[in-house]
């Protein structure tokens, strides 16, 4: 998987994560950077900018990583961790930075496991790396075939459901959060599909004042995950 930019550079250098190689603008001149890949011993070839512009898909900053692809984690490992109270499950988010956003809240609110699934669902990429800003590593990424079925499964080890719809729902600050919860963030134009609204034990919907009908899924993720640890310290 190719990464690039200087803080994904910088955050996999210090922690001495595998990288196969890095390609660098041939006027790249970031001197920490250029220690770290002479002491990690990376190979490294510099091309010029139209070749690096070519590799990548956005702004690359003069640097890119060559790594080995994300591994995520199985659902059966979540299930057998006893202190795994809080989760959170994407169904179908689309954007990368969505996704990198929703993965920095987790980390920085405590929350270990974010459940998603294989299909239609935006994975972790370049994208997702530089927006997530070196929280990956603290955060579980679980990936299931069957979001339906990893719902049943989690309601079998007591967590209660609850998914975030704007119809048929309850003002997610009068939702008791003080069991083991598992929080669904739905996909950015049409919300959590029908069938995985029909398996919540809650409904909760974040009230608007303004015009705007709807947040951002990050946005409206980070303000429902505060919540339920509000609600749990």
């Amino acid at each position: 998987m190719l990464v690039y930019g200087k803080n994904v550079a910088r955050d996999l250098l210090l922690e001495h994560k595998k990288v196969k190689k890095i390609i660098i603008q041939d006027n790249f001149d970031d001197k920490e950077i250029l220690s770290l890949v002479e002491k990690e011993e990376i190979p490294m070839k510099r091309v010029s900018k139209r070749e690096m512009d070519h590799l990548s898909n956005g702004v690359h900053q003069g640097i890119i990583l060559d790594i080995p692809d994300y591994s995520y984690m199985d659902l059966h490992e979540l299930l057998e961790d006893d202190t795994a109270e809080f989760v959170v499950l994407l169904d179908h988010l689309e954007d990368p930075h969505n996704l990198g956003a929703i993965i920095r809240t987790c980390e920085a609110a405590g929350v270990k496991y974010i459940i998603l699934p294989k299909d239609r669902q935006v994975q972790v990429n370049a994208t997702v790396m530089k927006t997530s800003v070196g929280t990956l590593e603290n955060v579980h990424l679980v990936s299931v075939s069957n979001l339906v079925n990893a719902i049943d499964q989690l309601k079998k080890k007591g967590f209660w459901i609850v998914g975030t719809a704007l119809e048929n729902s309850v003002d997610y600050r009068s939702i008791d959060y003080s069991g083991k919860i598992a929080l669904i963030i739905g996909n950015e134009g049409s919300g959590i599909s029908r069938l995985v609204q029909d398996n919540c034990d809650f409904l909760a919907k974040i009230p608007m004042y303004g015009q705007t009908n709807s947040l951002n899924a990050s946005v409206a993720a980070g303000i429902m995950i505060y919540e339920v640890i509000r609600n749990r310290k």
